[in-house]
């Protein structure tokens, strides 16, 4: 079985009422997340003891596990014991600088989504903004090659009573991976609470500064990944790619369709078809087909924001962990002009539409 929030917040208030008399009652119950066998607790105390520390976690699992004992045996735990000081002011989230956050994204893998999340994370910075990059495809991170970063590692700092991450930063993008982590010749086979849990890391505990926009470029699908992100954070919006061909469009109307469920609800600033057609001698040749872009995004009633052709210079620029956006081309043309667009749609939809509010997703409700 699982539990929602509201289920372990229960559990949790009578808990409290039952210890308030107790020499284990110095603390105070601060913030409550439930994503899928993940339980985490923030807890405020004036007794931060180790012994203090276990007694508190081993009293709470009892407490749940005497509600519910056939609650999953997996079930993870893991309280954060904060210094309750009323003299000190409350410490800003790590993304409280950051202006603008989107999800970029695809129901299809292959289809090139990475390649445009570094081009246009490039172009934004060329346009004279303050950038970050995460590479959210926990499995198959491929930020850190594009990027010419593979053998960085981020450091440590402290601010407050608190530890962050240090990105890497590459022509003036700050980048975050878990590929900074692991071994590139090695396969992550994590399940999806860990690999949740590790992006939900990377997003809350690096050090961002101030940022006009934070891209997150997701892996392909809609997975445990997707909910954690809109769970996580308040997305301003999201970008999704594709190519012309049918079983690339099937996947990124599902992909949309996420973004607008009702539960979800983020705003879905365009559709971008990456391949569109590829040019020899003055010929274009639509190797995948031909205005599938165009149709589905009629069809969902959102722009269609770029048509990128299918050309070896981005590939190879991508490889070498060069950008082609770096270069002074036509390619570097179209992703400013593209970057353009996406500021102007952000804009738009800043000013029309309130800002995003996290998703809070209990089993009981689903989002399948």
């Amino acid at each position: 079985m699982t539990l929602d929030k509201k289920q372990i917040s229960q559990i949790l208030s009578k808990f409290n009422a039952e210890n308030s008399n107790n020499n284990i009652a110095h603390y105070h119950i601060s913030d409550v997340r439930v994503n899928d066998n993940n339980i985490v607790l923030d807890i405020l105390t004036k007794n931060p003891t180790l012994q203090f520390k276990q007694k508190v976690q081993s009293k709470i699992a009892d407490a749940i596990l005497e509600k519910y004992p056939d609650f999953n045996s997996d079930v993870n735990l893991e309280i954060n014991f904060l210094l309750e000081d009323k003299t000190v002011k409350p410490q800003k989230n790590s993304l409280s600088n950051v202006k603008n956050m989107i999800a970029i994204a695809s129901g299809k893998g292959g289809v090139g989504k990475s390649t445009v999340s570094s081009n246009l994370a490039v172009a934004l910075k060329n346009k004279g903004y303050s950038v970050g990059l995460i590479d959210a495809d926990i499995y198959g991170p491929s930020i850190p090659l594009m990027f010419d970063a593979q053998s960085a590692r981020p450091k440590q700092i402290n601010k407050g009573n608190q530890k962050f991450m240090v990105p890497i930063e590459s022509y003036g993008i700050k980048i975050m991976s878990i590929g900074f982590f692991s071994d590139s010749s090695e396969a992550v086979v994590w399940r999806g609470p860990m690999a949740t849990k590790a992006l939900t890391t990377i997003i809350n505990q690096t050090d961002w500064g101030e940022l006009d926009y934070l891209l997150i470029d997701l892996p392909p699908g809609t997975s445990d990944i997707h909910l954690s992100l809109v769970q996580t954070i308040p997305l301003t919006g999201a970008i999704v790619i594709t190519t012309p061909q049918p079983v690339s469009l099937l996947d990124a109307s599902k992909a949309i369709s996420m973004f607008k469920l009702k539960e979800i609800n983020v705003p879905v600033l365009g559709l971008i078809e990456n391949m569109s057609w590829y040019e020899t001698d003055g010929v274009k040749h639509y190797i995948f087909g031909r205005d599938g872009g165009k149709n589905l995004a009629d069809s969902k009633d959102i722009p269609l924001l770029a048509e990128i052709p299918l050309n070896q210079s981005i590939r190879e620029a991508c490889d070498i962990g060069r950008p082609a956006a770096l270069q002074e081309s036509d390619l570097a043309v179209l992703f400013l002009e593209l970057a353009e667009l996406i500021k102007r749609r952000i804009d738009l939809r800043n000013n029309d539409l309130p800002k995003t509010k996290k998703v809070e997703i209990t089993h009981n409700r689903g989002c399948n």
